[in-house]
């Protein structure tokens, strides 16, 4: 179950990772779709940002590896340019969600609403690995948990 908002008729979530380039980049992209594909009025309340803990590739677009996953996929990631994660975005945020133990210790730790992304996937927790020095089938297997955690995290919040 997702934290109650922080501001009533409105919904935060960011997701991370390490260097918003692939994992989060890609959840970023693929909730972003699934909420635009809510019925009219359900999911435009909800705001969806993705960051990484670190500033190596801050203002590039996703790798181009992710890129072509979602595209393969019917996804447009585009617009995506990566960030840093704020100083204030665990107070701004009503849930964050991290990709793996690592970016959650970065982020200070597990608590109502700081919480592992997969902790949301109907077919099992843990972390989402990291494809960036893997091949293709990386990004496919990131892709495959992304959709469908991504799916009940929209189930979450149509029904908060």
């Amino acid at each position: 179950m997702i934290p109650a908002p922080r501001v009533e008729g409105r919904y935060a979530v960011a997701l991370v990772c390490l260097g918003n380039i692939c994992r989060s980049a890609m959840a970023d992209v693929v909730l972003q779709e699934q909420l635009r594909q809510q019925p009219a009025g359900q999911g435009r309340d909800v705001e969806i940002r993705s960051a990484g803990t670190g500033d190596w590739h801050v203002g590039q677009p996703m790798d181009a590896r992710a890129a072509a996953t979602l595209r393969r996929h019917g996804y447009d990631p585009s617009t995506h340019r990566a960030r840093q994660v704020g100083d204030d975005w665990l107070d701004r945020f009503d849930l964050v969600l991290a990709m793996d133990d690592s970016n959650l210790r970065d982020l200070g730790g597990r608590s109502d609403r700081v919480r592992l992304f997969r902790d949301f996937d109907p077919a099992g927790t843990g972390e989402v690995p990291d494809p960036y020095y893997g091949g293709d089938e990386g990004f496919e297997e990131v892709l495959a948990m992304v959709e469908r955690t991504a799916g009940m995290l929209v189930e979450e919040l149509r029904a908060r």
